[in-house]
C-alpha cells in the first residue's frame, strides 16, 4: 500500500473528519463567545472605561513580572466563563432533563433473588449467586 493511498484512508475515516469539524465550530463559537463577553456582557456589568491592568508589574532583579496582564486575562476568563455556563451550559442541561423526563422508563431487566436478594435476569430459574431455585417471570 502506498503512502498516498495510505494518508487518503487516514484522511477519510469518520474520527478525523469530525475532529475538523468540531475544531472549526469550535472556533467560531469562541468568536461568538468573546464578542459577545466584549460587546454586551462587559458594558451591562459596568466596568469604567475597560479597565486595563496590564501596565501594572513587577521589577526583580532586571526580570519584570506582568502581573496585570494575568489579572486582564483571568478576568476574562472569568466572565467568557460565567457567560458560557449561564448562557450554554445551564440552558442545555435543563433541556436534557426535560427530555430525559418525557421518555418512557426503561423495562426492567433484573429482578431480586427472594433468597438473597441480588439481582438476577427476569427469566432465570434459578440464581446465579446462591443457586435457590425462582420461578421464571414470563
Amino acid at each position: 500500500m502506498s503512502a498516498a493511498s495510505e494518508f487518503k484512508e487516514f484522511i477519510t475515516k469518520g474520527n478525523v473528519i469530525d475532529i475538523a469539524v468540531g475544531i472549526v465550530i469550535g472556533l467560531a463559537f469562541t468568536a461568538v463567545v468573546t464578542a459577545l463577553v466584549a460587546d454586551l456582557i462587559t458594558p451591562l456589568i459596568g466596568i469604567p472605561g475597560h479597565v486595563d491592568f496590564s501596565s501594572i508589574g513587577v521589577n526583580i532583579n532586571g526580570s519584570v513580572f506582568k502581573i496585570g496582564a494575568f489579572v486582564n486575562a483571568l478576568v476574562s476568563f472569568l466572565i467568557i466563563a460565567a457567560v458560557v455556563f449561564f448562557l450554554v451550559v445551564r440552558p442545555v442541561a435543563q433541556m436534557d432533563a426535560r427530555a430525559k423526563a418525557r421518555r418512557p422508563a426503561a423495562a426492567a431487566t433484573t429482578r431480586e433473588c427472594p433468597e438473597c436478594l441480588s439481582q438476577i435476569p427476569l427469566k432465570a430459574k434459578r440464581c446465579s449467586f446462591c443457586t435457590s431455585p425462582v420461578i421464571p417471570v414470563s
